[in-house]
């Protein structure tokens, strides 16, 4: 099978265990990368798909840390660096949603979303940049079409997507000269147990204005990724690269 990356690219999956993550960390693997395997709580489940990449010919690392935690981020990567040398490769996926409308939204809410979305992006991906600065390397973030567009009911999942977005442009401006590239993905409506918390009337107006008419898989957001982060998109970066249906036309 054809590979994407150099024989030996390790790679590092924030929220690895299941969904988007675990898919992406399964094409890396397919593509010929190690893969780190990022989670907060579920051991049982990145375990799992740990086995699969194994069962590809391809080390698997489980690395345990709350992203949204500045110690724990720092320790990972220790751990990243101690025993594989560091990562050439960070796709930062680690995600939650708390819906409501702003207008009764809770701060606590708030705080927990912007918590793990946000800060838990700028935690993760300032210490991959630390361990990339001399060699290179390539971080993907994920975002959302929420980030871009705007969704009613996710005025904290939206604001977090949106400053990771934001985030991701500068970065990919000041990483550049370290031969590092920055890039984003953002999926629109993906067959996830987070979508399946759609409520049904949302969902069905959702999925009629998705030119393709269906929802995506997270495989298909995962091929993506994948791209992005290897060298055959080397002349990309500070972009952000929807994976909706058509959805959304910015």
């Amino acid at each position: 099978m054809s590979t994407l990356f150099p024989e030996g690219t390790k790679a590092l999956v924030t929220g690895a265990s299941r969904g988007i993550g675990a898919a992406i960390a399964l094409a890396l693997a397919e593509h010929g990368c190690d893969v780190a395997l990022n989670y907060r709580s579920s051991a049982g489940k990145a375990e799992e798909v740990a086995e699969r990449i194994r069962g590809l010919g391809r080390e698997a690392l489980l690395v345990r840390a709350d992203v949204g935690d500045e110690a724990q981020v720092a320790a990972m990567y220790r751990e990243l660096r101690t025993t594989w040398g560091g990562v050439g490769v960070a796709v930062l996926n680690s995600g939650v949603t708390a819906d409501g409308h702003l207008a009764a939204m809770s701060s606590s809410k708030w705080q927990e979303v912007i918590g793990t979305n946000l800060t838990g992006a700028f935690l993760t991906a300032r210490e991959a940049t630390k361990q990339m600065y001399t060699s290179g390397g390539s971080i993907v973030f994920i975002a959302s079409t929420s980030g871009i567009a705007g969704r009613a009911g996710q005025a904290n999942y939206a604001a977090s997507k949106g400053g990771v977005i934001s985030m991701a442009k500068t970065l990919s401006q000041e990483a550049a000269p370290r031969g590092i590239r920055v890039n984003v993905v953002a999926p629109g409506f993906i067959d996830t147990d987070m979508v399946k918390k759609v409520p049904p009337a949302a969902m069905k107006e959702a999925l009629q204005a998705i030119p393709l008419g269906r929802m995506g898989t997270a495989e298909e957001v995962a091929q993506v990724a994948a791209f992005l982060a290897s060298p055959a998109a080397s002349y990309v970066t500070g972009k952000v690269l929807t994976v909706d249906g058509g959805m959304i036309h910015s």
